[in-house]
């Protein structure tokens, strides 16, 4: 296969529908048997085979993994990946020249501009003549450097370096958005739990002292079911868990808020078996019980109910949380799911973009709300995504 026209077809052929690229991953009968059908069925196989070690970022572990990748996508004896402060890997022929590889780098990684060197070398045996050293960039600064080691430094070659740095670019931007979808996600759970706790310790906490005296063995349990709550809403592993750990959480929750208001807060749950193993993201749902015990029914007089439902949907989950409290007007709603009402709901936009950033848009929250009316809060939830366990 030759090197540069196996890159210059990859690159040809990164704006083509996904459904091409799987075909032609699939087999090679959908573009014939010629060579260049068979260079381009090469070349974006090795490219797949690169790419899941690379989307871990520009980590010795899995540079590591893709350098005989990246060195075949090349065609050149050997290859060089470096960061800001060392060399990663050297990968093929001629060992000898890793120890000076990062020096070659040196200019690149300050100025991030391409340096084709021409290199000496007292083993007449040695096929390493010449170093084509290019950038690695992320978001337009230079995390590292890319060098092709070989005989020769032709046009053709410095330009397939070129374009294997800045596919290996491509992945390191994907591995940085993961970076900071996990923060993001991390950001907004410590968020929910800083809402949570003073307003839920503090009325826990006077519910548990009001029985101390008058019922000791009841304060006793409450004060477990406070203690179990706490433990879980604050766990530091996991950005997933089950359904069925989410919803014994919630039971903790209303255990204690039932002690708090009595016989005024009513509580159905109908819960499939088939759904309580489902990963979900963490809590997920108690912020939208809460959302219903404070906004919905700490003001209304009488009786409140809430009702919770989790149903088997073929491929998903559906789960419901509704209340016959207070409602809310569907422009107040509005200016909280899009986070320009900060001081109510705050849960609720965050359980929001959280579904959002795990599923896609489609699996935001559906609300039905108004004044005097209830809130019903429906959530539709994968069974099963790549990336989400709750292990």
């Amino acid at each position: 296969m030759e090197p540069l026209v196996a890159v210059l077809v990859l690159v040809a052929l990164v704006g083509v529908p996904a459904i091409v690229l799987w075909r032609i991953l699939r087999g090679r009968r959908e573009l014939g048997s010629g060579p260049a059908e068979r260079a381009t069925f090469e070349t974006l196989h090795t490219a797949s085979l690169a790419a899941p070690m690379l989307r871990a970022g520009l980590s010795q572990a899995g540079v590591l993994k893709a350098s005989r990748h990246l060195r075949q996508l090349l065609g050149t004896p050997a290859i060089a990946v470096t960061n800001a402060e060392e060399l990663l890997v050297y990968d093929g022929t001629g060992d000898h020249h890793a120890r000076d590889a990062f020096e070659h780098a040196l200019d690149t990684l300050k100025d991030g501009r391409t340096q084709v060197l021409q290199l000496d070398c007292d083993l007449p045996e040695c096929p390493i003549r010449h170093a084509i050293v290019v950038p690695l960039t992320t978001d337009g600064r230079v995390v590292g450097s890319l060098a092709a080691y070989g005989d020769h430094a032709s046009a053709g070659l410095v330009r397939a370096v070129q374009e294997v740095a800045r596919w290996v670019d491509s992945q390191l931007e994907l591995a940085e958005l993961d970076r900071s979808r996990t923060m993001l996600i991390e950001a907004e759970v410590r968020a929910l739990r800083a809402q949570i706790s003073p307003h839920f310790i503090y009325n826990s906490l006077t519910t548990i002292a009001s029985f101390v005296r008058t019922d000791p063995e009841r304060a006793r349990e409450l004060l477990i079911d406070f203690a179990d709550f706490t433990r879980y809403s604050f766990r530091r592993h996991g950005d997933f868990t089950t359904l069925s750990e989410e919803l014994h959480s919630i039971d903790r929750y209303l255990t204690l808020e039932r002690a708090r208001f009595g016989d005024q807060l009513r509580v159905t749950l109908r819960i499939a078996p088939e759904v309580l193993a489902v990963a979900v993201p963490f809590l997920c749902l108690q912020p939208l019980v809460e959302n219903a015990v404070r906004h919905g029914l700490e003001s209304k007089p009488g009786v409140g109910r809430i009702t919770i439902i989790a149903e088997d949907a073929g491929a998903e989950c559906g789960i419901t949380v509704e209340d016959d409290g207070l409602g809310m007007d569907p422009e107040r709603l509005r200016r909280v799911l899009s986070g320009e009402d900060r001081a109510t709901g705050v849960g609720l936009a965050n359980v929001d973009e959280r579904l959002r950033q795990v599923y896609g848009d489609e699996y935001g929250l559906v609300v039905e709300t108004g004044e005097g009316a209830g809130t019903k809060v429906s959530i539709r939830l994968p069974k099963y995504r790549p990336g989400v366990s709750a292990r």
